[in-house]
C-alpha cells in the first residue's frame, strides 16, 4: 500500500553553517568591536538549542537579524525557529536570548492535518506516528492530492515529506 510521512526536520548542517558565518560577520563587523557578541549551539537530539549574546538589547537585536539574514541565505526555512523566549538579562548588563529550532510535529499540528486529511474526504489514512504523521492510501494520485492539500493548508510549519513507498 502506498504511504508517506509527513515530518517537520531541518537540515541541522545548514543551521550550524549560518551560525558559523554569523559569528565570523559579528567577529568582524566594526559596532561589535570590544563587545561580547556571540552565537552559541547546543544539540538537543532531533533539533538544537540557539543561544544568542550580547551586551544590550539593541545589540541583541542586531546579533538576531545577522543570523537570520544568514539563515534565509542559506536556505533555512525561518519558521523553524521558536523565538518566544523573552531575552534574560545576564551578569552586570549581558543580555542572552535562547532560540529553539523546531523539530519534529508537535501533538496539536499533528491532529490537525489529520483532521485536514479526513475533511478532505481523500481514500487515504493518517495516523500519528510519534512527532511525524503517516498517509497511505490504494493510489499514489490520492496521496499526491494529500500533498498538495498540506503544502496549501498548513502555513504555519516548513513541512516536509518522506519515505514515500509504493
Amino acid at each position: 500500500m502506498p504511504s508517506f510521512d509527513v515530518v517537520l526536520k531541518p537540515n541541522l548542517v545548514e543551521v550550524r553553517n549560518a551560525v558559523d558565518q554569523a559569528n565570523r560577520e559579528i567577529s568582524n563587523r566594526f559596532d561589535f568591536k570590544g563587545s561580547d557578541a556571540r552565537i552559541e549551539e547546543r544539540d538537543e537530539g532531533k533539533g538544537c538549542e540557539l543561544t544568542v549574546f550580547a551586551d544590550d538589547d539593541f545589540k541583541l537585536g542586531q546579533v538576531c537579524d545577522v543570523l537570520l539574514a544568514k539563515m534565509a541565505k542559506r536556505s533555512v526555512d525561518l519558521r523553524f525557529l521558536d523565538r518566544d523566549a523573552p531575552p534574560e538579562k545576564v551578569a552586570m548588563d549581558k543580555r542572552k536570548q535562547t532560540i529553539k529550532i523546531r523539530a519534529g510535529i508537535e501533538a496539536v499540528l499533528a491532529k490537525r492535518i489529520v483532521q485536514l486529511i479526513k475533511d478532505s474526504r481523500a481514500k487515504v489514512s493518517a495516523s500519528i506516528q510519534g512527532d511525524a504523521v503517516r498517509i497511505s492510501g490504494a493510489k499514489k494520485d490520492a496521496l499526491q492530492q494529500c500533498i498538495a492539500l498540506l503544502r496549501a493548508e498548513v502555513k504555519e510549519a516548513p513541512l516536509s515529506f518522506d519515505n514515500f513507498r509504493d
